[in-house]
C-alpha cells in the first residue's frame, strides 16, 4: 500500500510522552517525511498523557542506542511520571512485535524506596503501541516461559505508576525460570549494588535480547513471540566527571553450571557487545570519551 507523505516527529512519536529533569540533554523536534509505508503512523500511536517537555529528544540522552534507521517499523516508547520524570524508554519492533532494547538513567533522586513491587493484576499491554503490533496476556499465558523484565520492578519503586509501568508487555521477553530467577537475577543485584551514592552520580543503562538476527533467536512460541537466544546489560558509570563501562552478556540455556553463576564469567566491554549485537551504545557521548569507557572493564573497579 502506498501513502501519501505525511510529518512525523523524529522521537519516533514518542518525545510528547517524556519528562524533562536535571539529568536530561535535549534537542528541539525535528520534523522528517515519511514515504511509501504501511507500517504504523501518527495516527496509530497513544501519546503517553504526560508531555511537560515538547522539545525533549529522548534519542539525544547519553543511555540510548543508536535507533534502527527503520523508522516505518521500529518505535521508540516512553514511559514517565510527573513526579520522577522519565521512567524508561524502548524500542519496539513492530513487525517482530519485540523490542530490541530497554533503556533508563539510575541516580539518587530515582533511587529512593516509596512503594512495594507491584501484583501480577499490574500486568497491562502497552497502549501506546497500535493493537495489531502490541503483545498481550495471550501471547504470554502458559507459554512455559517467564515473563522477563527488562527495566525490573525492583528498580522502580519511587512511586506505584513507575512501578506498575515495568509491569508492560512490552517490557519483557520471554525467559526460562532458570535464568530469569537465576543469573539474570544476580545481574539484576549487581547492578542495584552500584546504585549507591559512592559508586555512582547516574548509571547509565541499557539491557535487551537478541531479536535481530534469526542465529540469535532461541524459538518462538506458539504466538509467534520471539524467544532471544542471549541476554545483555550494557552499563556506563558517570562518577566525579570520570566515565567508565562494561557489560553483561549470557546466554539463554535451559541449564546452567556453578561456574556460569559467577558474573565474572559474562563480563565484556560494551565494544564487544556492539560486535555481538550490532548495536551502538552511548553514541551520544563524545568519541574519546566513548572509546575509553567502552574499550576496556576492570573487573576490581567494579566489585567483581
Amino acid at each position: 500500500m502506498k501513502l501519501t507523505p505525511i510529518y512525523i516527529l523524529f522521537l519516533f512519536l514518542a518525545a510528547s510522552c517524556a519528562c524533562l529533569k536535571p539529568n536530561d540533554a535535549f534537542v528541539q523536534y525535528e520534523e522528517i517525511v515519511l514515504e511509501d509505508t504501511a507500517k504504523p503512523t501518527v495516527e496509530d500511536i497513544v501519546p503517553w498523557p504526560q508531555s511537560k517537555s515538547e522539545g525533549l529528544d529522548l534519542t539525544q540522552r547519553i543511555e540510548c542506542p543508536e535507533p534502527s534507521e527503520d523508522t516505518r517499523n521500529n518505535l521508540i516508547i516512553s514511559k514517565c511520571d510527573d513526579v520522577y520524570g522519565t521512567n524508561y524508554f524502548i524500542e519496539w519492533d513492530c513487525e517482530k512485535r519485540a523490542q530490541r532494547w530497554s533503556a533508563m538513567q539510575m541516580y539518587a533522586g530515582n533511587a529512593v524506596r516509596n512503594v512495594r513491587r507491584s501484583g501480577d493484576d499490574a500486568w497491562h499491554e502497552d497502549e501506546q503501541i497500535p493493537q495489531k503490533y502490541r503483545t498481550t496476556y495471550a501471547d504470554h499465558y502458559q507459554n512455559g516461559y517467564d515473563r522477563g523484565h527488562l527495566i525490573a520492578s525492583a528498580d522502580r519503586l519511587e512511586s506505584r505508576e513507575m512501578n506498575r509501568q515495568t509491569f508492560c508487555y512490552s517490557n519483557v521477553h520471554p525467559q526460562l525460570n532458570v535464568l530469569n530467577a537465576g543469573i539474570w537475577m544476580d545481574m539484576e543485584d549487581k547492578l542495584r549494588t552500584w546504585n549507591r551514592d559512592n559508586f555512582r552520580d547516574t548509571l547509565y543503562v541499557v539491557k535487551g535480547g537478541t531479536i535481530d538476527n534469526e542465529a540469535q533467536i532461541l524459538e518462538r512460541t506458539k504466538t509467534g513471540i520471539i524467544v532471544p537466544k542471549f541476554f545483555f546489560m550494557a552499563i556506563l558509570c558517570l562518577k566525579d566527571g570520570k566515565y567508565k563501562g562494561m557489560a553483561f552478556w549470557i546466554e539463554h540455556r535451559p541449564t546452567y553450571s556453578a561456574a556460569d553463576r559467577k558474573l565474572r564469567n559474562h563480563v565484556f566491554t560494551i565494544d564487544q557487545i556492539e560486535t555481538f549485537t550490532g548495536f551502538n551504545f552511548f553514541h551520544n557521548l563524545p568519541e574519546e570519551i566513548q572509546a575509553d569507557a567502552e574499550g576496556e572493564v576492570t573487573l576490581s573497579e567494579w566489585n567483581l
